[in-house]
């Protein structure tokens, strides 16, 4: 039988860099991530952007 949960999944630490003007350092990081987990967040998605060569300038 199906889980009685919703899993929440949250990915602002990796996309949320590919909005134009967002740079976060390390520490805004880590208190974003804190606060997710104060939040009661179940999965925090963290990496950085990374775009394909195929579509960078040259």
């Amino acid at each position: 039988m199906a889980q009685d949960k919703v899993f929440i999944f949250d990915t602002t630490l990796r996309d949320g860099e590919q909005v134009p003007g967002c740079k976060l350092n390390t520490e805004e990081k880590i208190k974003l991530a804190l606060e997710l987990e104060t939040l009661g967040v179940d999965i925090i998605e963290a990496g950085f952007p990374v775009s394909s060569p195929a579509i960078l300038p040259r």
